[in-house]
């Protein structure tokens, strides 16, 4: 099979159509190249050739190639341009809505996160922060900053709040491990929490931390952790590059 991709790369390799599964034929080659693209087969930047061709290649009508092409562009996977063609982008992480943490999701992603440590220090609680944990206002907390990267590319800015006196955290394990790791290492059961999704603009400080445009989207997120007595243990409040970030949902009819 000739080459499919201007990097001399053939996404097709290996692929075999199910012709008699009840999984339409587009899913099952949006799925292969999806995968492709997430396992680094396919590297960002891959260009492909036009719908014809590929369909050719796969012995399918050009509308089912397009419909495996476009629904790849909507889970912004690809990207389409005039004049320049279709391109693979960088997968965006996709997180489950779990109790987890974002360095466990990236670790069992593949994604190979890393972090920086910003700041780490006790500050007196902000309103919004007291008022979430149920503390006075100006109540000592511990406030930690960080930025972090997955597969070497920042993608959230995390500011985090700990009652002061919950756990003794050093600079290093927080740059390399998880902050939900930690407190589950230090006997803290975390049991529920309750969150806030929002989107909005970066400002200039937030998009040059994240190697975003000015004024690009940016995902929020609040989240208030509490332990197995129904003590906050933890107010999170984090901004994620949308470009390269996305929350996933599973919904039960009711």
């Amino acid at each position: 099979m000739s080459a499919a991709v201007s990097s001399g790369v053939s996404p097709f390799e290996g692929i075999v159509l199910d012709r008699l599964s009840p999984v339409p034929l587009y899913y099952q080659v949006a799925r292969h190249l999806e995968q492709a693209i997430e396992n680094g087969s396919l590297v960002p930047g891959t260009r492909f050739e036009n719908e014809l061709e590929l369909a050719e290649k796969l012995g399918l009508s050009r509308p089912t190639m397009r419909r495996a092409m476009q629904h790849l562009v909507d889970q912004g996977l690809l990207v389409r341009r005039r004049g320049v063609g279709t391109r693979v982008v960088s997968p965006k992480v996709r997180r489950s809505l779990k109790l987890t943490s974002l360095h466990d999701d990236l670790t069992r992603e593949g994604q190979r996160p890393s972090t920086k440590l910003l700041s780490l220090g006790q500050v007196p609680a902000p309103a919004e922060v007291a008022t979430a944990m149920s503390l006075p206002v100006a109540d000592p907390v511990l406030q930690i900053v960080r930025l972090r990267s997955a597969l070497e590319r920042p993608i959230a800015k995390m500011t985090n709040f700990l009652p002061a006196g919950l756990l003794e955290i050093s600079a290093e394990a927080l740059e390399s491990r998880g902050l939900y790791e930690l407190l589950r290492a230090a006997g803290i059961h975390l049991h529920s929490a309750t969150q806030v999704i929002g989107a909005r603009s970066a400002n200039a400080a937030e998009a040059r931390l994240l190697g975003e445009s000015r004024s690009a989207a940016l995902l929020t997120m609040r989240r208030t952790t509490y332990d197995d007595r129904g003590v906050a243990v933890e107010y999170g409040s984090h901004v994620y590059a949308a470009t390269r970030y996305s929350f996933q949902l599973s919904l039960l009819a009711g």
